[in-house]
């Protein structure tokens, strides 16, 4: 293997791009798209930028650029021994949602959206001419983050999920109510301390806290568990409640439905072996696309840059959903795999043939609404107001085909 010498350059925050096992001519023209390359790519003197900031160094090799997470390397020869991977995986690198790739899309975003008068932005418009969300009321009794959904609408809510426990049973997953609340040492094993505390309402007096996604509850329940490796994987799809502080940056809206305190969704989760977590990370967050598709909603996946995924993941797909009102993408469902950071926390380990060894852990939304009825009503929307059911939907709404605005 070759060495090479790095001129050292200082980046900024937003010019870190970089990619796992990527050809180089095709990581620099990707990289120049990105606007993340300020050297001339035909110098041979400076291959690629490197982000001093956050400690990232890169080594090429045989015409593949690989990831070296040690700042001490920085502007020196890295030979190919000093390479330390932390993860099998590709890895993209970076620090903002900018800096993620778009893997795939799915289904021909819908160009044309009707005009309705706007009062408090279009899919509140939708919901109030269904007399079908009442924010003002909420807020009374509980403060901002919250709703009360009724009649039409709130039947869509709770037909979604039903369809979305229906649809992981029928690929084989098996439905659990788990526990809405966990101890505190489940708290800690499944999630950082940063996303506990900007998550997690605690139950004053007691050692309990709200779950902010069944996740939590579902892989808990192998806490301190050695399982038989002929039983794996354990593959579960759960219903819950989510409760959620959204402490941070983003905070709550005080006028919608996207980042609220309180929400239902259904989970999958899946407890397998080393070897197998790549090929059901594919799996996962597919079974999202696909529910999607069945619903008549354009989506994309995204994966997510080193620097938005939480300590404990190894890698991260968002699933997007296309909305016509603002003619972009937005979050719908997040897949996860945490490799074995769960199960080392948390004391999950497989007893095979060769010996002990910690199991792997995934997890993934199939849905979570309301924030998904947004992508639903707009993208099912009909000029006089009237909003359609899918196909596959109107079993769980007493067949129902139309939602017709109240007069």
């Amino acid at each position: 293997a070759l060495d090479m010498e790095y001129e050292t350059k200082l980046a900024t925050r937003d010019q870190l791009d970089l990619i796992h096992h990527h050809k180089t001519g095709d990581l620099i023209s990707a990289a120049m798209k990105m606007g993340a390359l300020i050297a001339n790519p035909d110098d041979q003197k400076t291959w690629v930028e490197i982000g001093y900031k956050i400690g990232l160094a890169f080594q090429i090799q045989d015409d593949v650029l690989d990831v070296v997470d040690d700042s001490s390397l920085l502007g020196k020869k890295v030979g190919s021994d000093q390479v330390n991977h932390k993860s099998t995986y590709v890895t993209l690198m970076g620090v903002e949602q900018s800096q993620m790739i778009v893997e795939q899309y799915f289904k021909e975003a819908m160009e044309l959206i009707y005009k309705l008068k706007i009062n408090h932005g279009l899919i509140l418009e939708i919901m109030e001419k269904l007399n079908g969300i009442d924010l003002d009321g909420a807020r009374k009794v509980a403060g901002n983050g919250f709703y009360y959904l009724m009649g039409d609408i709130a039947r869509l809510h709770s037909a979604v999920i039903s369809y979305a426990r229906d649809f992981m049973i029928n690929r084989g997953f098996t439905y659990v109510v788990p526990p809405f609340m966990i101890r505190s040492n489940v708290v800690t094993g499944v999630m950082s301390f940063a996303e506990m505390e900007g998550m997690m309402y605690k139950i004053e007096g007691e050692d309990l806290y709200l779950i902010g996604t069944s996740e939590h509850s579902m892989i808990g329940k192998f806490i301190d568990t050695i399982l038989d490796e002929k039983k794996l994987p354990y593959t579960y799809t759960s219903y819950s409640p989510c409760f959620r502080k959204e402490k941070g940056a983003h905070g709550i809206e005080e006028r919608g439905v996207y980042r609220i305190h309180q929400f239902e969704k259904q989970e999958m989760i899946v407890v397998c072996k080393p070897e197998e977590s790549e090929e059901w990370f594919v799996k996962l967050y597919m079974n999202t696309v696909d529910l999607f598709r069945s619903l008549d909603i354009p989506v994309r996946t995204l994966e997510c840059c080193s620097g938005d995924l939480a300590d404990l993941k190894n890698k991260s797909v968002d699933v997007e959903a296309w909305s016509p009102r603002q003619k972009k993408y937005f979050e719908v469902g997040s897949c996860s795999n945490l490799t074995d950071a769960q199960a080392r926390r948390l004391g999950i380990r497989v007893k095979g043939e060769k010996g002990k060894y910690f199991a792997h852990t995934l997890n993934n939304t199939v849905v979570a609404p309301p924030r998904m009825l947004i992508a639903f009503l707009e993208n099912n929307l009909n000029k006089d107001g009237s909003v359609n059911i899918p196909e596959v939907l109107q079993p769980y709404m007493g067949g129902t085909k139309v939602l017709m605005p109240k007069k």
